[in-house]
């Protein structure tokens, strides 16, 4: 009896726990070279940074029905916590309130910060796809130096806040390619990074993910 309590004590404690130690990774599906990043239940395999130390992480990011919810209270992010090149990333998303910022974070480097050195997929409201560089990472297309960010090709094809986007987001060797609801909006080559986490962002607004998984592309 006091082991089958133990047991079932320890399968509530797992289940409620947001996030696991370093060293978990994302789960492989069925599917073949396809790794599922967000396992519906709970943020194992993922780490949270906060730039304020004093606020909670639980109280920013918290996993509902399949969801990620992120209040965006504190600026920070959650990321992998393994690294990965030549993918096929997938994240869908959507404004639960009337829209803000967030962004999707390719190729973080070592060191954690506000923002950490990486190169920004933005998703904020009606900017969806724009590229913005971070922490002196570069890449051909960033062609105005006095500015970090490179627009998007054609107008937004986001739907109406409250409804799910889907981001596509092809990194392959030095060039990232990104989609937002099956139309391709960007495009970078000779990247100075091609490999590192991935992080979604806190940044001031309420957002939801979900579906968070890539596939892995030959090199």
């Amino acid at each position: 009896m006091k082991r089958m309590v133990a047991v079932l004590l320890a399968m509530v404690l797992c289940s409620w726990a947001p996030w696991a130690e370093e060293g978990s990774h994302g789960a492989k599906s069925e599917k073949r070279n396809t790794v599922k990043l967000f396992n519906g239940k709970n943020l194992e395999g993922w780490k949270p940074y906060l730039k304020d130390k004093n606020v909670n992480p639980r109280d920013i990011w918290s996993v509902k029905d399949g969801v990620i919810h992120c209040t965006g209270a504190s600026p920070g992010y959650i990321r992998t916590r393994e690294k990965y090149s030549d993918y096929r990333l997938t994240v869908q998303w959507r404004w639960p309130g009337s829209g803000g910022n967030s962004g999707v974070l390719l190729h973080i480097q070592d060191v954690d910060d506000v923002w950490p050195k990486s190169i920004e997929c933005q998703l904020l409201s009606g900017n969806a796809a724009d590229f913005w560089v971070i922490g002196g990472t570069d890449f051909k297309e960033h062609t105005n130096k006095d500015e970090r960010r490179v627009p998007k090709m054609s107008d937004s094809t986001e739907k109406p806040l409250g409804e799910w986007n889907t981001y596509v987001i092809e990194c392959r060797g030095d060039t990232i390619k990104s989609y937002v609801n099956g139309k391709l909006q960007n495009h970078a080559s000779e990247t100075t990074v091609t490999k590192g986490y991935i992080g979604l962002q806190s940044e001031g607004t309420p957002i939801e993910f979900r579906n968070v998984s890539l596939e892995r592309l030959e090199k």
